[in-house]
């Protein structure tokens, strides 16, 4: 872990719980605890497998991931990091983007499915909004079999900072792929005053040339997506719980936002 990332991490942990007896072990640095789950969700390893690196027994680590989920420090972490982008370089609310992922869950658990487009093995979603750099804005996790458009709601709803009110000086445009392409996304997005712009499932006979004056600009959730999957353990859930599970999400959101947006 950088020192940049770690400085704007320490702050948000708890504080250290005091022993009632004053007899126990030395506790583990709140670094080494951190680098460990930081493992863990980079490579996918078991909590198990983190006896043979040294830096943390799998125990401690776990424990200690569990009191920093019920703290909400790592959705904490995520936010201020969206805060920081906004005044640094300022959210881009007039072109979003909102698409789905499916990944496999092979011990199934909360918020899991069977997933359609893997014979009906277990498997989750994650529903990711995004601004029009692709910075995550907001997601929410639901079962494989879920459909999209039953999702957008949700992931408004998630947006970890406040959105501004389009105006007509400032409309607020939302590209979504043919998932979405339903009357109840469309009445959706007149609700909230969006301009959508949807994938249509059936392609009209005669496609007209896309004009080079239009702008690529669903890509960037897609892109968002592919970094979330470098994060083996969210490549591959292995976690139940669902809290313990967007933890990991949070956490992985978090270190996108400041390693690709702020700190490069």
């Amino acid at each position: 872990m950088t020192e940049e990332v770690w400085a704007k991490l320490e702050p948000l942990l708890p504080p250290r719980p005091e022993h009632p007896l004053g007899c126990h072990n030395p506790r583990v640095p709140d670094r080494k605890a951190m680098e460990a789950i930081l493992l863990v969700l980079r490579t996918g390893m078991q909590w198990q497998a983190l006896k043979a690196t040294g830096i943390c027994h799998p125990s401690s680590a776990y424990r200690r991931f569990r009191e920093w989920t019920e703290a909400g420090v790592f959705r904490e972490f995520w936010r201020l990091g969206l805060v920081a982008y906004e005044q640094m370089r300022g959210i881009e609310w007039k072109w979003m983007s909102l698409d789905g992922a499916m990944t496999k869950a092979p011990l199934g658990g909360q918020k899991t499915g069977p997933n359609p487009t893997d014979r009906a093995k277990k498997g989750t979603k994650r529903s990711l909004l995004t601004d029009g750099r692709g910075t995550p804005l907001g997601v929410v996790v639901a079962a494989a079999n879920v459909n999209d458009h039953k999702l957008v709601e949700a992931t408004f709803d998630s947006v970890r900072v406040r959105r501004p009110k389009p105006s007509k000086g400032t409309p607020q445009h939302l590209c979504l792929d043919a998932g979405y392409d339903c009357q109840a996304v469309r009445q959706w997005g007149d609700k909230f005053h969006l301009q959508l712009h949807i994938r249509p499932r059936r392609p009209p006979a005669t496609t007209a040339k896309k004009s080079r004056r239009k702008k690529a600009r669903r890509w960037v959730v897609e892109r968002s997506h592919s970094w979330m999957n470098r994060f083996r353990r969210l490549l591959v859930r292995w976690e139940k719980r669902e809290d313990t599970f967007l933890a990991m999400v949070h956490l992985a959101l978090g270190l996108i936002t400041w390693f690709h947006f702020l700190l490069r």
